[in-house]
């Protein structure tokens, strides 16, 4: 039977504004495997016989956490699965990308954001959770950037998508429907803070004005080439109101774990 491996990446120590990514992981698992929500996809693939969870990777002293992420998500995509990263704040997805890029010589990155994340290194910190795509951009973990949700703009980031080629969807911009045009394997990356905070209150930096989460859903299920990996980032428990931004991480999780399972050939039922 097809499988999809989670991993967790309990790493906030690059957040500009607020700590609180690092305690998600367990939070989006608990609400995931909860009785109280059925475990199918609405592509017709029950998730409690699929997935493949190795854990949470540990943090010790004196290592340099990247590439402690780095071989730790390199282990887990050697079960032969595609990968589903729980975060963690953004920052986590260049080391990621790092281990992905190695196994996918042709790759898309589809990015849901309300953030670009292409400062040059914000506050001095070239690994902040808000510059980590320039970092992905500078060392060509992609072929391709596309970037949906955007409404945070200024002239500094328009800079740098010219600099990177970086194809963008304002959030102002978006129409239902919307086509990608994907030839090359995916890594789907979702910050929770895309949606708007009517939606997912329990995150660092809210953006009015974003997606719904039928809106994040269908943007999932639209992808039609393979989906290899993919990031659930940015849930802050500290900010959430009654675990209702871990129980929308969940269900993205199990939406993008069957549309994993479809888009690589397997069948459901």
């Amino acid at each position: 039977m097809a499988k999809v491996s989670l991993l967790g990446i309990p790493h906030d120590a690059n957040s500009s504004y607020l700590q609180g990514p690092a305690e998600a992981p367990a939070l989006i698992r608990r609400e995931l495997h909860s009785d109280a929500y059925s475990s199918w996809s609405e592509t017709g693939f029950d998730m409690a016989d699929r997935l493949v969870d190795h854990g949470d990777i540990d943090f010790p002293q004196g290592g340099d956490p990247w590439q402690r992420i780095e071989n730790e998500v390199g282990r887990a995509l050697d079960a032969g699965h595609p990968l589903i990263s729980l975060g963690g704040d953004h920052a986590i997805a260049w080391p990621v990308l790092r281990a992905v890029r190695r196994r996918h010589p042709n790759l898309t990155i589809v990015q849901i954001d309300a953030h670009p994340d292409m400062y040059d290194a914000y506050q001095d910190n070239p690994r902040s959770h808000t510059s980590s795509f320039a970092r992905i951009m500078e060392e060509r973990l992609a072929d391709r950037l596309i970037q949906i949700g955007l409404r945070t703009l200024n002239d500094e980031l328009r800079g740098q998508f010219e600099r990177f080629g970086v194809e963008v969807v304002e959030m102002r911009h978006f129409r239902e429907g919307l086509s990608l045009d994907l030839e090359t394997p995916v890594y789907l990356s979702v910050d929770l803070d895309g949606l708007d905070p009517a939606f997912a209150p329990g995150v660092s930096h809210r953006e009015p004005g974003g997606f719904s989460t039928r809106q994040v859903i269908g943007l999932i299920q639209a992808i039609d080439q393979p989906i290899v990996a993919a990031d659930v980032v940015e849930y802050n428990p500290r900010q959430d109101l009654s675990n209702v931004t871990a129980l929308v991480a969940a269900k993205l999780v199990k939406e993008i774990a069957g549309m994993m399972l479809k888009t690589n050939g397997v069948s459901a039922g």
